[in-house]
C-alpha cells in the first residue's frame, strides 16, 4: 500500500519548486495563485532570495507547504495514496492534497499559523534541541526534572528510535541539554529555529489559531490521515480539526504515525516537498519498507 508523507519547517532551500514552475503549467498557476492569496511574490523567495528571507517562519511554513502540495497535485493520476501523514506543518499539507481542504484554505491557514508561531516566538525567547542516542523515556524523565519552577521544556518530536527533539525556554533546555549528556547522549544540540514549538510556550499561537481552523471547510480526506497528536488515522473532519488544534502545543507523534501505517499495510512511501529528512526517519523506523521521494 502506498503512503504519501508530507515534511515540516526545516526542510526548506533557496530554489525549491523553481523547477516545477518552469516545466508544469498547473505548478505555475497554483505559485501565482499563492502569490495573489500571500499579497507577495513568495516565488521571488522560494527561487532566488537569501537563505535569511527563506527560514524566517513567516515565509519558510508557506513556502515548504507550497512546494509539498504542489508537488503530490503535479503527480496527477500518480496520486493514489491509500494513507497521508505530515511532519507537523506537513500535516496542513497532507490534508490538502488528500482533499480534506482546498488549496486556498490550506494556504490562508498555514500562513495564519506561520505569523501566530511568528509573535509567540517573540513574545517569549524560546528554542528546541535535537537529542540523540537516549531511550525516549530517558529524555521525558529529564525534561520532568527540568520542567518545574517557571521553565518549560518538553518533548516535542518523536521523530524516530534514538532521535528526539526539545522545546522550551532557552535556559531550560541548556540544562536540559547537559543533563542529557550526563546521561549519555550522543548529541544534545541546540537547533536554530525561532522558538519553542509545540510547546505550551506556543499557547498564544494555538489560540489564535483555533479559531481560523474553526471558520473553515473541511470535507471527508480521500484516505485516512494518521495525524501528529497521537499517529492514528483519521477521516472525521470534526476529529481531524480538533487535532490540527491541539498539535501546536503538543508533541508530533512521527514515529507512532509511521509505525500505525506500516500496521495497517503501507510499504511504500513517498516523500512530497523538498529534502529527504522523512525518507532517513522511515528507514531508521523499518528498514523493511521502501522510502523515497517523487520519482
Amino acid at each position: 500500500m502506498k503512503a504519501f508523507v508530507f515534511p515540516g519547517q526545516g526542510a526548506q532551500f533557496v530554489g525549491m519548486g523553481k523547477d516545477l514552475y518552469d516545466n508544469n503549467p498547473l505548478a505555475k498557476e497554483l505559485f501565482e495563485k499563492a502569490n495573489d492569496i500571500l499579497g507577495y511574490r513568495i516565488t521571488d523567495i522560494m527561487f532566488e532570495g537569501t537563505d535569511e528571507q527563506l527560514t524566517q517562519t513567516k515565509v519558510t511554513q508557506p513556502a515548504v507547504f507550497l512546494h509539498s502540495v504542489i508537488s503530490a497535485l503535479c503527480l496527477g493520476d500518480d496520486f493514489q495514496p491509500s494513507m497521508v501523514a505530515g511532519h507537523s506543518l506537513g500535516e496542513f499539507s497532507a490534508l490538502v492534497a488528500a482533499g480534506a481542504i482546498s488549496f486556498e484554505d490550506g494556504l490562508r491557514l498555514v500562513y495564519a499559523r506561520a505569523m501566530a508561531m511568528q509573535k509567540a516566538c517573540e513574545a517569549a525567547p524560546s528554542t528546541m534541541a535535537a537529542i540523540v542516542g537516549l531511550p525516549d523515556d530517558k529524555i521525558e524523565e529529564i525534561c520532568a526534572e527540568v520542567n518545574k519552577d517557571g521553565y518549560v521544556v518538553v518533548p516535542a518530536n518523536y521523530n524516530c528510535p534514538g532521535q528526539l527533539v526539545i522545546s522550551g525556554n532557552i535556559e531550560a533546555i541548556n540544562e536540559a541539554c547537559e543533563k542529557m549528556k550526563a546521561a549519555g547522549a550522543k548529541r544534545a544540540l541546540p537547533l536554530k529555529v525561532g522558538g519553542a514549538f509545540h510547546s505550551p510556550l506556543m499557547q498564544p499561537a494555538k489560540d489564535e489559531l483555533q479559531a481560523a481552523i474553526e471558520n473553515t471547510t473541511f470535507a471527508e480526506p480521500k484516505c485516512p490521515v494518521y495525524q501528529n497528536v497521537d499517529g492514528k488515522p483519521y477521516t472525521e473532519p470534526s476529529a481531524i480539526k480538533a487535532n490540527l488544534i491541539a498539535q501546536l502545543t503538543s508533541g508530533v507523534r512521527w514515529t507512532s504515525c509511521v509505525q500505525n501505517m506500516i500496521a495497517d499495510g503501507a510499504d511504500d512511501f513517498t516523500e512530497c516537498g523538498p529534502g529527504k529528512a522523512l525518507q532517513g526517519m522511515i528507514g531508521r523506523i523499518d528498514k523493511n519498507v521502501a522510502a523515497h521521494g517523487i520519482v
